[in-house]
């Protein structure tokens, strides 16, 4: 391939039938890449050769088990793009059986590896067969807890920058054990050994935003030393995931519900990184589900 090629920024998007890439292919194109769906793996190379003689930037191709024999020829080409140099990521959809099992229900629609029925059989066979593909992912998205909105965002903010700039998005979620762990986190932090505000009566309606909340929690000098500590790790690790070219990262901090301490550490996280110029997102997973009358914390 010629060097101008490297100009051109590639997206391969695959996964689970079902997962949402029709969804997220279509985000893509509405943050101005070149699209094309069910692209065979051996016309990749000659797809981006094309890209390169023209004014497309970014572009984003499906590559899924719809192609048949033409799809076990992916892992081929993507070798081919990183003998030649070529920048690319793989981004990789998935879901639990029971969400694609719901979904192929609800839309009525046969599972490519299962034509005869049995859409569970299928799914979990196209899991296998695509184990090896995800493990060379460089990001993973479970879309099983998403909304179409919410994967929108997902996208939006995994890939709506101008991908050669080379800086780290990391998004900082907080969340509560009792309702799961965040199944896209990087880092994950345990909060449960701070004092917690949900005994103090005064305290229990508010979240880790409120200043209240806040001065409560960081007044014992555990919290303020964990959290001095756990800044400097992230401002020693980070520049390391930079080099080595990850472009987003997502910190996990959880407490309990996922109300006051997990969400009071995270905005403090969020501020760092504010501070040291990296693009940043806050978000509270189950601050607002804990206020609907939840009694255990």
């Amino acid at each position: 391939m010629e060097k101008n090629l490297k100009r051109v920024h590639l997206l391969v998007i695959t996964g689970l039938s079902g997962a949402g890439k029709s969804q997220a292919l279509q985000s893509l194109e509405d943050l101005g890449y070149f699209c094309v769906d069910n692209l065979p793996p051996s016309l990749i190379s000659k797809f981006a050769e094309l890209c390169s003689h023209g004014k497309v930037r970014k572009a984003a191709i499906v590559c899924d088990l719809r192609g048949g024999e033409f799809f076990s020829s992916l892992a081929e080409a993507l070798e081919e793009l990183k003998g030649d140099g070529f920048p690319y990521e793989v981004l990789f959809l998935e879901a639990s059986d029971g969400v694609l099992v719901g979904r192929y229900k609800e839309s009525r629609r046969r599972h490519p590896l299962s034509p005869q029925g049995g859409i569970l059989e299928g799914i979990q066979m196209e899991r296998k067969k695509l184990a090896e593909l995800r493990g060379e992912a460089h990001k993973i998205i479970d879309t099983s807890s998403l909304t179409s909105q919410q994967l929108r965002q997902q996208i939006a903010d995994l890939f709506g920058g101008d991908p050669g700039r080379g800086r780290l998005a990391v998004s900082v979620v907080s969340f509560g054990f009792k309702y799961g762990i965040p199944l896209d986190a990087d880092l994950l932090i345990d909060v449960r050994f701070l004092p917690n505000p949900f005994y103090v009566e005064q305290l229990r309606p508010l979240t880790g935003e409120d200043r209240e909340v806040q001065d409560y929690i960081f007044a014992n000098p555990v919290a303020q030393e964990f959290l001095d500590k756990y800044l400097m790790l992230l401002e020693y690790i980070l520049p390391f995931y930079v080099k080595e070219g990850k472009r987003h990262l997502v910190i996990g901090v959880g407490c309990t519900g996922g109300q006051h301490r997990s969400v009071a550490i995270a905005e403090r996280i969020g501020v760092f990184l504010n501070e040291h110029k990296y693009t940043m997102s806050v978000k509270h997973r189950d601050a607002v589900r804990n206020r609907k009358g939840d009694k255990t914390r």
